[in-house]
């Protein structure tokens, strides 16, 4: 069942406001981050909705995991990055997502938690799509 509050859920307007449509996966959405402090930072985010990884059938879960797996390859393809840190948060957006953020040494955040929403890199409907295409030819 969708919730007509959630972004992820509706799509459209509610999730641009943060993300990028990327690609849809067989269990999960992806969009590339509108903040790219990390380049290549995306959200894979579960088609239903649910709010813990508990409330999905062993093979939901799998499937899901599968999906994140494929989507951090193909940001080390694209992005090469020294390390993918996963974040999986949702306290008042219930709806069961990851943040993929890839990390690079080079970063002032590299050795610490990546800041949730800095607003310090916002980038052209163009440079999201590129980053999209990037790891869609990867995926």
């Amino acid at each position: 069942m969708k919730d007509v509050n959630c972004a992820y859920c509706m799509q459209g307007e509610l999730v641009a406001k943060f993300g990028y449509p990327c690609c849809e996966l067989p269990s999960s959405f992806v969009y590339v981050f509108k903040e790219q402090s990390h380049k290549g930072r995306c959200i894979v985010a579960h088609k239903k909705h649910v709010s813990e990884l508990i409330d999905l059938t062993d093979e939901e879960r799998d499937q899901y995991f599968a999906d994140i797996a494929k989507v951090s390859n193909a940001l080390h393809k694209a992005f090469h990055p020294d390390k993918v840190n996963y974040g999986a948060y949702g306290d008042t957006g219930c709806h069961l997502h990851f943040h993929l953020v890839p990390k690079y040494k080079d970063e002032v955040e590299w050795g610490s938690t990546f800041e949730m929403n800095s607003g310090k890199v916002m980038l052209s409907d163009e440079e999201y799509e590129a980053l999209a295409e990037a790891i869609r030819a990867n995926l």
